[in-house]
């Protein structure tokens, strides 16, 4: 990604971003690559990167553990690995054996399922391998402690072996020895020190020529002097010559395990390498959980949709200072590729610039932004940043010279890729010509289709974007009554400066501000008066809105809790009538099961009896007369007690209708076509029309005809 000018990263502060990162990287590789991290424009490239940071987050956020625990510097190591003869020590091979060890520790956490569930952070495997041989070779050598084991060679374990002799005889001669000095008084108060490697015996000074040996020296005061015991010169030559066969038959398996092991300098390398990878991956999620940070939407066209967007470094400053940081909306693309933010002084105009820019610069950087998922985002081949004053004493320029030098280089390389970043556009000059200028520059850069974003104070410009196809007015709110800004954007109106405003509000006098108010273009005044009143007349529709919106979410609150209670009580109903129907069945079984018992008597009867005319008589009363009794329910009869239907050719509002299913009384209140909304207890049901019978209770007709 080109930029312009070369103080654009840090005008935009992504230095400071870096430094955090950094200090969150454990090895020597992470900082090194984290310092020197770059922007990039192939939209792969950072969509793996941004898909890592992401992956990685979710696993710090859920388990708070990934097993990548090397952070030493080995480039040494692995440099003389690689290296024909060369000779690494055991403390050295013990460094490799962790690097080892870790990456064995990777492969066996990505197992078949986080594979899949962490599809961008596995691709750092793909082009790898881990080799069990490197620990096997190492354990066959050196211990935990990095010595070379007694068995390495059968040269080196019977070396070990005559030391370990030669040793003991050793120490019983020279016990010998210092019992029989020590009994003659000549020993110091040191009895047994080393010199060279060699066992010596302390003695006063004043008997050195009474002890036989060798003297190798004496104390600083001249009262102690250091003799090797006659008795003990050829064993410790013995044990010397031991030791340095030792040392020797050591170097030679060492340097066997060097050859061995340098086979694997490349894939050795390669673990090295992935340690420092998975540290900078993790320290780039540790910043985006420490950012609040997200994951937003990549896009292969250049946009800039941001939601609930922060700056990163406000963010986190507001946060220890226990502050409020209030996010911006930004959509960019190719209908809005300028937006104007106008609005007072402090009002953070800037600020939301910066943010735009610098959330941007992070994206490109493999870096995840502190703003909503659901924001999309693309990529920018150039980016353009002129902010502050840019006086140049080097070349002899104003600020408005090099104000418009700036431009110059804008207009002249900017393109549909490129994504800018203007601060008071046009400032440094008469007004009125700076101005015009500026137009002429926010036209031009509007019909490269760059991208960008414009802050300003000009009228012309503000009003300009009002009718300019591809550019939009954007302000800072501002509370007027406190004089306070409320650091938040607004799209679609330009921002009052507010100068007359804050300057009565400070107590300007009257007479100095209505002066200024007469020297002020009539136009001009009221057309900063009218986007003063507009700014807070969007305020407060701004704040209806709000209201609107929770009223709606009160609503539809209200609407759900009613429906769960409809439909408990449509469920009631229902459970109702089916009581009433097996009520109905059972009153039903019973009258045909005592008909079935009648029957079969009647028959015997007619079998026993004579009188065959008195059956017959009774078998027709039985039939003709009682199985006309209708079954009825207990809660028809008691519909039927308190209410009489009535016939009528329409059902209006306001009559009260019987349910033909299960015999409930309501009110209409309601008619829509051939459904009828119909007041039963609490709660309005919809029914149909030919499910009603009109009624009217009994009570009140009887009432009537008293009366």
């Amino acid at each position: 990604m080109r930029v312009y000018p070369n103080s654009a990263l840090q005008q935009l502060e992504l230095p400071k971003v870096i430094d955090l990162l950094t200090d969150f990287c454990r090895t020597a590789y992470g900082k090194q690559k984290s310092a020197t991290l770059r922007l990039h424009t192939l939209k792969a490239y950072v969509e793996k990167a941004l898909h890592q940071s992401h992956e990685m987050k979710l696993i710090l956020q859920s388990s708070g553990y990934f097993p990548n625990d090397f952070t030493h510097t080995i480039d040494r190591e692995l440099k003389l690995l690689s290296i024909p003869g060369a000779l690494l020590g055991g403390d050295q091979f013990l460094l490799l054996r962790k690097l080892a060890i870790n990456a064995e520790n990777i492969f066996r956490w990505f197992d078949q399922e986080r594979r899949s569930g962490f599809p961008y952070l596995s691709q750092e495997l793909d082009e790898i391998y881990y080799e069990k041989q490197i620990v096997l070779s190492i354990d066959e050598v050196l211990d935990e402690l990095g010595q070379v084991k007694d068995h390495a060679s059968d040269d080196l374990a019977r070396i070990r072996q005559q030391l370990y002799r030669r040793r003991q005889e050793l120490r019983r001669v020279f016990d010998k020895v210092i019992a029989k000095l020590s009994k003659a008084g000549y020993t110091a108060d040191i009895e047994e020190s080393f010199s060279t490697g060699r066992r010596v015996v302390a003695v006063f000074a004043e008997h050195k020529r009474q002890i036989k040996g060798i003297l190798h020296g004496e104390s600083d005061s001249r009262k102690t002097a250091f003799i090797e015991p006659e008795e003990t010169i050829e064993l410790n030559n013995e044990v010397f010559s031991l030791e340095q066969d030792e040392q020797r038959e050591v170097q030679k398996i060492l340097r066997q395990l060097t050859a061995t092991l340098s086979v694997y300098s490349s894939l050795l390398l390669q673990y090295y390498e992935l340690a420092g990878e998975f540290d900078f991956i993790a320290a780039k999620a540790k910043l985006a959980i420490q950012m609040n940070a997200n994951l937003p939407e990549l896009v292969d066209d250049v946009q800039i949709d941001l939601k609930k967007a922060y700056h990163p470094l406000l963010w986190l400053y507001n946060q220890q200072a226990g502050k409020t940081t209030h996010p911006v909306n930004i959509h960019l693309n190719q209908q809005h590729r300028i937006l104007v933010i106008s609005g007072p002084n402090a009002g953070g105009k800037t600020v939301t610039m910066k943010t735009i820019g610098l959330n941007q610069l992070m994206l490109q950087a493999g870096l995840l932004v502190p703003v909503h998922p659901t924001s999309r985002m693309g990529l920018f081949k150039q980016l353009f940043i002129h902010i502050g004053d840019t006086q140049s004493i080097e070349f002899d320029l104003s600020t408005y010279s090099s104000h418009l030098m700036h431009m110059k280089h804008f207009i002249e390389l900017s393109n549909g890729k490129t994504l800018f970043f203007i601060d008071e556009l046009g400032s440094g000059s008469d007004p009125h010509l700076g101005g015009a200028f500026a137009e002429v520059i926010m036209e031009e850069l509007a019909r490269k289709k760059s991208l960008g974003v414009v802050t300003t104070h000009y009228l012309n410009l503000k009003v300009m974007a009002n009718h300019t196809p591809g550019i939009v007015n954007g302000a800072m709110l501002f509370d007027e009554q406190t004089l306070s800004p409320l650091y938040q954007l607004t799209i679609g109106k330009p921002g009052s400066s507010y100068t007359f405003s804050i300057a009565e509000r400070i107590g300007m006098p009257k007479r100095l501000i209505d002066r200024a108010r007469n020297l002020v273009d009539q136009d001009h005044f009221k057309l900063d008066k009218l986007l003063n009143r507009t700014e807070q007349d969007l305020q407060k529709v701004v704040e209806e809105k709000k209201k609107l919106e929770s009223l709606v979410k009160e609503n539809e609150r209200l609407k759900k809790e009613m429906q769960v209670v409809m439909d408990k009580e449509r469920h009631r109903q229902q459970v109702e009538v089916l009581k009433q129907q097996n009520r109905v069945t059972e009153e039903r079984i019973a009258y045909l099961k005592d008909m079935e018992r009648k029957l079969r008597q009647v028959v015997i009867d007619w079998k026993k009896t004579e009188d065959k005319q008195a059956v017959i008589k009774h078998l027709k009363d039985l039939l003709f007369k009682k199985d006309t009794a209708p079954v009825v329910s207990k809660a028809e009869k008691k519909i039927q007690q308190q209410y009489q239907e009535i016939h009528i050719e329409e059902l209006k509002p306001g009559m009260l209708v019987k349910l033909k299913k299960n015999y409930q009384v309501g009110e209409i209140k309601e008619i829509r076509g051939k459904k009828a909304i119909v007041q039963i207890g609490q709660l309005p049901m919809q029914l149909s029309i030919n499910d009603l019978v009109a009624v009217k209770k009994i009570i009140q007709a009887q009432q009537k005809k008293v009366e």
